[in-house]
């Protein structure tokens, strides 16, 4: 499958931010299934390419001018479902075994794990999958996998904090991964994430918000430990006051709204979301 793919993120703020740093993760390699025909990633900032640890493509950004917007612009054509073979890693599997405060199992998720550790993986995905329902605004960017299983809701995010909490809690490596996923109706304009799980020596891509097995649709950005370690965009400012922010994603094998367009739309939605 040949999907084009446009994600905008624009930054208003209410005062003039001095200084930002950010780091980028939003530049998807060859790989796992998929190979990247062309990518662009735009910003008006200086950017400087390195590969983090986990072995991700990553841009660090800097902005040492005062400014008042940030506009971060990637744009591309990434084939999927192809056979590319696993990208290289150098980090031993059990890394991903380590637990983090996001991903961090308590009693009840170790409980609920140990129900599933002679069946298929996927059984406890779809169980998980039916305990969390997935509800926006539910939770925050920084709510933990137990806290989210605790409620019983959440969005993609939590769960994959969540499975990736009750993988590891039964001696399975797993990782958090940040992508793209192509819907027929375009119903998901965000980006989205999934889980990598170790077994029979390769990884297997769990995708549990939608309850499937990782496939032609997913275009994989980044993986890490959790969220924070494969986000697509982290960083910090001087100054900027109150700050907007929005993003649009576009994922599709045709051509889209224009880039004017978008742009315009991302900044009313920005400016809304600071007031």
């Amino acid at each position: 499958m040949l999907l084009n793919i446009e994600h905008q993120t624009q930054y208003v703020f209410s005062e003039m931010v001095q200084y930002t740093i950010q780091q980028l993760r939003l530049t998807p390699s060859n790989g796992d299934g998929q190979q990247v025909r062309h990518w662009q990633l735009k910003v008006n900032g200086q950017l400087t390419p390195f590969e983090d640890a986990f072995g991700n493509q990553a841009h660090t950004l800097v902005i040492d001018q005062p400014h008042e917007e940030l506009l971060i612009t990637v744009s591309g054509t990434v084939e999927t479902g192809i056979d590319t073979g696993a990208s290289a890693s150098t980090l031993p599997v059990e890394i991903y075994l380590r637990e983090t405060p996001l991903t961090q199992a308590d009693a009840a998720m170790a409980a609920f794990a140990q129900r599933f550790i002679n069946a298929p993986v996927t059984d406890m995905m779809h169980a998980l999958r039916e305990h969390m329902q997935y509800i926006k605004g539910a939770t925050q960017v920084d709510t933990t996998a137990a806290e989210a299983f605790h409620l019983g809701q959440g969005v993609c995010q939590d769960h994959a904090h969540a499975f990736i909490g009750c993988c590891r809690s039964i001696g399975l490596p797993a990782r958090y991964v940040s992508g793209y996923l192509f819907t027929v109706d375009g119903s998901l304009m965000q980006t989205h994430a999934w889980v990598d799980v170790w077994q029979e020596g390769q990884w297997q891509g769990l995708d549990v918000s939608n309850g499937t097995r990782v496939n032609e649709t997913h275009v994989r950005l980044a993986h890490g430990l959790d969220y924070r370690s494969a986000s697509p965009v982290t960083g910090s400012r001087m100054g900027g006051g109150i700050e907007g922010m929005a993003s649009v994603v576009s994922v599709n094998q045709h051509a889209a709204n224009t880039a004017s367009q978008r742009q315009q739309l991302l900044l009313q939605q920005a400016q809304r979301a600071q007031q």
